[in-house]
């Protein structure tokens, strides 16, 4: 399956820089990833491709006007059309705004996301959208964090890069989008790599060991090690073994200066 992002926007050569590099290169030059980069200003159709006016009741700042919006979004949606040889009716591919109001991007929405084969973008400026365009435009507005950017540009770039990195082939390593932090619920397990000594800074002997079921132990300990002291609301929606529960259990009494037995670097229990 090949994905396919429309990404519309006034500031094209925002996106054009980030999009020619690492994963989402590769993942266009394997074919796993189509971006189209659509200018909001050409769809206007006043001699001056005006894409902004004031606000109605007054107000700072200015407003994006409906009708590029619409036409851009209509252009891209007959090009998907004549892709998949169906009516626009029955396209059930996402409309997006990218919006401080719109639901918070997680990892869990990106894997949503990632089961689409076309998904717009539509990236605001100013002071906002015109709300006809959030009633009857978009199906979906998505916030990448409580926080006011420009523009939606750099939003977008997060989507996707994000949905792209789970796509199947997209990594070099199979399981690396498993790994990362948030995809199993959990915050990442620390990473070495050479030299093993430096500065007097140890690689812990565990990772030197060769024994991989020790090592996959660690590396699950100490993500609930730091996902319980960084992000300790992820835990809640977990379902954790009775040994995980123990271990955490551990981990609060030695913040709490309580004693503890012993765990040594390979997670088993000791004097």
């Amino acid at each position: 399956m090949t994905m396919r992002f429309d990404i519309l926007t006034l500031f094209p050569e925002i996106c054009a820089a980030y999009l020619r590099e690492s994963i989402l290169k590769r993942a266009q030059a394997s074919g796993l990833l189509r971006v189209h980069l659509h200018n909001i200003r050409d769809y206007a159709a006043d001699k001056h491709k005006m894409t902004d006016d004031l606000p109605y009741g007054g107000g700072g700042g200015m407003v994006m006007k409906p009708e590029p919006v619409f036409a851009a979004v209509e252009a891209v949606m007959r090009e998907w059309r004549l892709e998949i040889g169906d009516s626009i009716s029955n396209l059930q591919s996402p409309i997006i705004l990218l919006t401080p109001q719109g639901r918070t991007f997680t990892q869990t929405v990106a894997r949503e996301l990632a089961h689409h084969e076309r998904i717009a973008l539509i990236c605001g400026r100013y002071e906002g959208f015109d709300e006809r365009i959030r009633e009857h435009l978009a199906t979906d507005e998505i916030s990448i964090g409580d926080y006011v950017l420009t523009g939606g540009e750099l939003a977008a770039l997060v989507v996707v890069d994000a949905v792209t990195r789970l796509l199947p082939g997209a990594l070099g390593d199979p399981t690396g989008a498993e790994d990362d932090s948030f995809a199993s619920g959990l915050l990442e397990y620390p990473h070495y790599t050479r030299p093993p000594n430096f500065r007097g800074w140890t690689v812990p002997e565990v990772l030197l060991s060769g024994d991989h079921a020790r090592i996959a132990r660690w590396r699950r300990r100490e993500s609930l090690r730091r996902t319980f002291l960084r992000r300790p609301d992820l835990l809640l929606k977990l379902e954790l073994a009775e040994d995980e529960r123990r271990f955490l259990t551990d981990v609060a009494d030695e913040l709490a200066g309580r004693p503890r037995p012993r765990v040594d670097s390979s997670g088993q229990g000791g004097q």
